[in-house]
């Protein structure tokens, strides 16, 4: 089965496995625990000793809590919309709960991203291995 670009993008956005498709990259009735591995289809999720997918999405968590969320409220303070008080309450409660919220989607958006870059290596757009050859792309 081949995994498309389009897929990824669609699967990325709805907080889907990258190869299967499955609902399947957070446990099941916890908020913020991730899978090691999915359970639909086996891909590696949570990568050992590869702090790299949880601080992208950290960052990215982060870039977006600003321009979605920090960026207007200042900018409705710039302007007299809302008052100065009301902006550092809700700057500073948006800052907590605006991250926390967004936590499965910037976890699901950074693996789309890794796998939209390099869909070969999705297990569904790897090539049959050969005898002796490795499995690293």
């Amino acid at each position: 089965m081949h995994v498309s670009r389009s897929q990824i993008v669609v699967r990325g956005l709805t907080n889907c496995c990258p190869n299967c498709g499955g609902r399947t990259l957070f446990k099941t009735g916890k908020l913020f625990e991730v899978n090691k591995d999915c359970p639909a289809c086996g891909l590696k999720i949570e990568r050992a000793n590869d702090e790299g997918f949880f601080l992208g999405s950290m960052s990215l968590n982060y870039g977006v809590t600003l321009v979605v969320f920090l960026v207007p409220v200042m900018l409705l303070a710039y302007f007299d919309v809302i008052g100065l008080t009301a902006a550092i309450v809700l700057a500073g409660v948006g800052s907590i709960l605006f991250p926390a919220l967004f936590y499965r989607s910037s976890r699901s958006w950074w693996l789309m991203n890794y796998y939209l870059v390099l869909p070969h290596h999705l297990p569904a757009n790897r090539p049959p291995l050969e005898a002796q050859q490795d499995e690293n792309i």
